[in-house]
């Protein structure tokens, strides 16, 4: 397998968290959406990452939609979602949020750094966004007692909390007071922490 992007993308590190941790080989392909765009669209003609190409040619799109064919290939009992029920739904929440929120600091980025007319509306909504979904999610983080977001194992609702995280607070300093967010920013901190993140990971590069 391929995985095109680079991991400053929380999209395209959520993937390569993933694949590490099953221990499925592939082949990482660090190409920008802007330096690189030639190269990515033959894998998605959006020229978005992350892209997966598989063994047989076919290219996966979408990181949720990656996940999902990565967990069906470890099965069940490897897979960082639950199969099912209130635990799943419970997961997907969390990850919609957290990539939500990434989806959102992409946007405001965007917004602030190629637009040569910067529209304050649009520039609030998206910042009152990402502090909203920070704050939801630092009160259920707070009010768990749990190791990890789902109970006693990591999941990708903890991957996609932590690369959001880091995205946010690197393409936009300043924009989350993490000491007001202090059970979100440990539970961030200590996954940081751990070798898989530490290697599947990159310094933010902004588009140029």
């Amino acid at each position: 397998m391929i995985l095109v992007g680079q991991y400053d993308s929380p999209f395209v590190r959520r993937v390569g968290i993933a694949l590490t941790l099953y221990g499925l080989p592939f082949e990482h392909r660090p190409w920008s959406v802007f330096g690189d765009a030639d190269r990515i669209r033959p894998y998605n003609p959006l020229t978005r990452v992350p892209a997966l190409l598989l063994d047989d040619g076919l290219a996966l799109l979408e990181s949720h939609c990656i996940l999902d064919h990565l967990d069906g290939l470890v099965g069940a009992e490897r897979a960082l979602a639950p199969p099912g029920g209130m635990p799943r739904a419970r997961a997907l929440r969390a990850s919609a949020l957290a990539m939500g929120m990434a989806e959102k600091a992409v946007a405001l980025f965007y917004e602030l750094r190629l637009h040569q007319q910067v529209s304050p509306v649009w520039v609030e909504r998206c910042r009152l966004q990402i502090r909203s979904v920070a704050e939801v999610l630092q009160a259920e983080r707070a009010a768990s007692a749990h190791e990890w977001w789902l109970g006693d194992s990591l999941s990708h609702a903890d991957v996609a909390l932590a690369v959001a995280l880091r995205f946010t607070a690197d393409a936009h300093p300043g924009l989350l007071a993490m000491a007001e967010l202090p059970a979100l920013a440990s539970h961030a901190a200590r996954m940081e922490a751990m070798p898989v993140f530490q290697s599947v990971s990159q310094a933010f590069i902004a588009p140029s």
